[in-house]
């Protein structure tokens, strides 16, 4: 996913006085033709600089060492940094939207009916207090009549239901033009297996505080025997969570990738009854089935057929409530709150309402308020500039594949035509989705939220088996993030990562590069990354490489996997290098393929000055330095190092600037610095 930067004043930090390697101290007037950044100056914050760090050390102290002792995280928040600057931004924009619209909700037509109306329900806590378990009834009803496991898999079918398996639709692996339906494992009520299996006191208090909360909402719910009925439940999820995948097998394309029959998943997984399961999810007769976790996926469905109906029916009643808390009185609410966010991830306080609501509205209708958001927030100069942005990495990576030298020709042909079909996206889908089919009420939260599901997911049914709709977003045009699809080959930039703090049009290219270049190198890098490689130019996933280049490229990321797996962020805790292996490759080759398009500017454009002391190069690894300037709380990042494919920020800065050698000669970096290694040691993507 995504890099993220950030650009503040400059005033009251000397640049001299930080005394750069190689820095000038004689700065010169920034440059005529390049208007001023929005946050002033050239567009990195240099009172975030610890100068008591050597950069050679600790990079991302160096860069953020000063911000971070000074700044709180927020009491509602997992982490606080750039990210959040700009999350916050983006929430009171689409705040405004939304209100305006829960203001007039007839003066936008349906659209803006349907927007305001949603966040109007949403806010109303004293009709969701006098309603009280009331939305509950009907459906803790539904399971306590199922008489038999047949009916038992049609509700896991049912959309809004808890199921122990998860379906999806997207292109097909082996046929990208066409849509396909997914089945992968399911059924936890903690983020993940570990938390159900690893050794340790503090996870024993996770398991401990979990019991306690599924006895609290079903309590809460008025479900009796609410003690005995929570161990029978947190019992049948750990014997789910033994069955399941390691994060790290679940993100093997080759072991994810098994297409069956539905007569060929009843033959294999045969303690599920399937067919009134996907009868249930509107696809009675699916042509393919691609499943995902093989072996948990049967182990599951004999889990269905062995456990006794009562427990299953106790484990729905439960989830369900759980899965629907925040649309509850405040005392589920807030009940969830305290376990999910507070125990697990040591957030001491609840967001604001209005901020939730934003989230809420941005889920059910989100293309709807993107329209508005697009409208207001996106200008034209930064869809031309990043047009010239990626151009230039397009072009750095090809020339960087066709002069490697452990690729071998065959397999550069296919790398090269496969960088040729690449579909870049900014801004905002040209076709907006139509949600005119939902029906939203106000005073009716609950049912808002269970019709908004059943018709996304229809909208998804709807799509099979036609050819895939390569106009369609994964994201939003108010999300900030970005992302690489490897069945379409597309990478995508929506319009609020496009702005300042993260991107100005007026600032400096080396910081713009150093930013939102590496985010464009990182994204084009997935497609080139352990697993994104296996997916050719079309989007099938078939593995062009030759066995020897293949090899090679093993090799280098062999290597990378160790150097991940050294590093250890919470006492006891490290990072897993094999599954970060995919976003660190995208990290490492997209700094690399982003400098390099930065002197493919400089060549088009001139050398750059130095400025306040600082050089182009310095300018450029300090911005992608900031673009990491974050800090997260110990729950937050616990869970991330459990089963994020993501490393933690400071080790997307420090883990990738150490392997590349123009970051050695940028800041005079040398033997005995802590971050140093030998040039043989470093690896070398692209």
């Amino acid at each position: 996913m995504r890099s993220l930067r950030i650009v503040f004043a400059l005033a009251s930090v000397s640049l001299s006085a930080l005394a750069l390697p190689g820095a000038s101290n004689a700065a010169e007037p920034y440059p005529s033709s390049f208007p001023k950044a929005k946050f002033q100056s050239w567009g990195v914050d240099l009172t975030a600089v610890d100068p008591s760090v050597k950069p050679g050390d600790d990079f991302w102290d160096f860069a953020n060492g000063a911000w971070a002792k000074r700044t709180p995280i927020a009491p509602d928040r997992t982490f606080v940094g750039i990210d959040s600057v700009l999350n916050d931004q983006i929430d009171r924009d689409v705040r405004a939207i939304i209100e305006d619209k829960a203001a007039n909700p007839q003066g936008s037509g349906r659209l803006g009916q349907q927007i305001g109306d949603l966040y109007a329900s949403w806010m109303d806590t004293g009709t969701i207090e006098r309603l009280g378990t009331a939305p509950l009834k009907p459906y803790l009803a539904r399971f306590a009549g199922l008489t038999s496991k047949t009916q038992l898999a049609s509700v896991f079918g049912q959309i809004g239901m808890p199921s122990p398996f998860g379906s999806y639709i997207s292109p097909g692996n082996d046929d990208p033009t066409r849509y396909v339906l997914y089945l992968s494992q399911g059924g936890l009520g903690m983020p993940g297996r570990d938390y159900y299996l690893l050794p340790g006191a503090k996870y024993d208090a996770y398991r401990a505080a979990y019991l306690a909360y599924v006895t609290r909402v079903q309590q809460l719910a008025g479900i009796p025997d609410a003690a005995a009925k929570a161990k029978r439940i947190v019992a049948l999820e750990t014997r789910i969570a033994k069955l399941h995948w390691t994060p790290e097998q679940s993100r093997d394309a080759k072991a994810t990738n098994n297409p069956m029959t539905l007569a060929a998943l009843s033959a294999y997984a045969p303690g599920m009854a399937w067919k009134p399961y996907y009868a249930a999810l509107g696809i009675a007769a699916p042509k393919t089935i691609v499943v995902s976790e093989k072996s948990a996926i049967r182990a599951e469905a004999a889990l269905v057929r062995s456990v006794p109906l009562s427990t299953w029916k106790e484990w729905l009643a439960y989830q369900f409530v759980s899965d629907h808390a925040a649309y509850l009185p405040a005392a589920f609410d807030q009940a969830r709150f305290d376990f999910y966010s507070k125990t697990l991830r040591d957030v001491p306080a609840q967001r604001d309402r209005w901020k939730r609501g934003v989230d809420l509205v941005d889920g059910a209708l989100g293309e709807g308020v993107g329209q508005y958001y697009v409208a207001a927030h996106y200008p034209a100069e930064s869809d031309r500039q990043m047009g010239e942005l990626i151009a230039n990495i397009r072009a750095s990576l090809h020339d960087k594949i066709a002069g490697n030298d452990w690729m071998d020709a065959a397999t550069k042909k296919e790398a090269l035509a496969k960088l040729a079909s690449f579909d870049p996206r900014t801004g905002h889908p040209k076709k907006y989705l139509d949600y005119s089919a939902l029906e939203v009420k106000r005073g009716d939260l609950f049912g808002n939220v269970m019709r908004s599901g059943v018709v996304e997911w229809q909208r998804l049914v709807g799509y099979l088996p036609n050819p895939v709709d390569r106009g369609l977003w994964d994201m939003l045009p108010q999300t900030n993030n970005a992302y690489y699809n490897p069945l379409t080959n597309q990478i995508t930039f929506p319009a609020a990562i496009l702005q300042p703090p993260y991107f100005d049009p007026n600032a400096d290219p080396a910081a713009n590069y150093g930013s939102i270049g590496a985010t464009i190198g990182h994204e084009i890098g997935h497609g080139f990354d352990d697993q994104g490689r296996l997916y050719d130019a079309s989007g099938k996933l078939n593995d062009w490489w030759t066995k020897a280049s293949a090899d090679a490229y093993g090799a280098k990321t062999k290597k990378l996997v160790a150097q991940y797996d050294g590093y250890e962020p919470i006492p006891g805790t490290h990072i897993k290098g094999q599954l970060t292996l995919g976003e660190n490759i995208g990290d490492l080759a997209g700094l690399e393929v982003a400098y390099d398009a930065y002197h493919r500017y400089v060549a088009a454009h001139g050398e750059p000055p130095v400025i306040g002391g600082l050089t182009g190069d310095q300018r450029f690894f300090l911005a992608y330095a900031y673009s990491w300037e974050t800090k997260t709380r110990d729950g937050a990042l616990r869970a991330q190092l459990l089963s994020n494919p993501h490393s933690p920020a400071k080790y997307r800065v420090n883990g990738v600037v150490r392997n590349m050698d123009a970051w050695y000669a940028a800041f005079g970096v040398k033997p005995g610095d802590k971050m140093y290694l030998a040039p043989a040691d470093r690896v070398r993507i692209w």
